[in-house]
């Protein structure tokens, strides 16, 4: 078991720091964060552009370099050796919580390893915001992020996804917020859902309903900058119907064999319950015969 006492650290070693940093409105910066960025040796940034805008903002004159997912393997080995020897390092995203959907996770793995302290501050995270603005569940919530770009491996993610009884939480781009939302009402079903927008920006907007009715706003909506959506978790009663979720096609289809159904009727029964064609259950049942 490996401890760490963030505040006595070994002298002859730096700590990476994980700064959050504003996703839209600056005075969400902190003094905390502001004073962590000007004492640091070095600061990593996904985009160097982006925080120098920052930096510029709050006077930080802290040497910056590039980490992100094209450069992290490379690039985060040589921070880990600064550390080693003595310097800090402060990390950054472009907004937000560092490590939460950007590579920030693998520098943080590799300093637990060599036994560096990893100090987090408190701050901004979207996932977060939405989730509270959302008026659903808060008590449990699942955070998935960016959903897989291709349709079917979008829905797959969403079905393994689907009888979860928490809040679900997905990052995701103007550009395709039509798709996903529509692959949410196809896998999931007309749940309840709050899609936010510009969060904490001057055109901060959120969209609370069903699905159906999020894919009629999508059509005509302003569909721009960085979108949460949040989704309701299934219920009691969602689960219970989708109670064979869990299992193959063709043990789907035994299941009902065995209650006394012919091999015939427990296909039909279960291209019904799975939303499929019967002649995929078919071929799936007696391919594995």
């Amino acid at each position: 078991m490996q401890q760490q006492i963030s505040y006595q650290t070994n002298p002859d070693k730096g700590v990476l720091y994980l700064v959050p940093t504003p996703i839209g409105n600056l005075e969400d910066m902190t003094f905390r964060a502001v004073r962590i960025l000007n004492e640091v040796d070095v600061i990593a940034a996904e985009d160097t552009r982006q925080t120098r805008k920052l930096c510029s903002h709050f006077d930080i004159h802290t040497p910056l370099t590039r980490y992100d997912e094209h450069t992290k393997e490379k690039v985060g080995a040589h921070l880990i050796k600064q550390i080693k020897d003595g310097k800090s390092l402060a990390l950054v995203s472009d907004a937000g919580m560092p490590a939460i959907s950007d590579p920030g996770q693998e520098i943080v793995k590799l300093a637990i390893s060599e036994e560096i302290a990893v100090i987090v501050l408190p701050g901004a995270n979207a996932a977060l915001t939405a989730l509270v603005a959302s008026g659903l569940s808060t008590n449990q919530f699942y955070y998935y992020g960016f959903l897989p770009r291709q349709k079917k491996a979008r829905a797959e993610e969403l079905k393994q996804i689907s009888s979860i009884n928490a809040s679900l939480i997905f990052y995701e781009s103007p550009h395709r917020i039509k798709e996903t939302l529509s692959a949410i009402y196809e896998v999931l079903g007309n749940r309840q859902i709050s899609i936010g927008r510009e969060l904490t920006k001057k055109f901060e907007e959120y969209q609370r309903g069903t699905v159906e009715e999020s894919l009629s706003w999508v059509e005509t909506g302003i569909i721009k900058g960085e979108f949460v959506i949040v989704v309701d978790g299934t219920t009691e009663q969602q689960q219970e119907e989708k109670w064979w979720t869990e299992l193959a096609i063709n043990q789907h289809v035994e299941h009902y064999v065995s209650l006394g159904l012919s091999s015939k009727e427990a296909i039909k029964q279960v291209a019904t319950e799975r939303e499929v064609q019967k002649r995929d259950v078919y071929q799936s049942y007696h391919l594995d015969e």
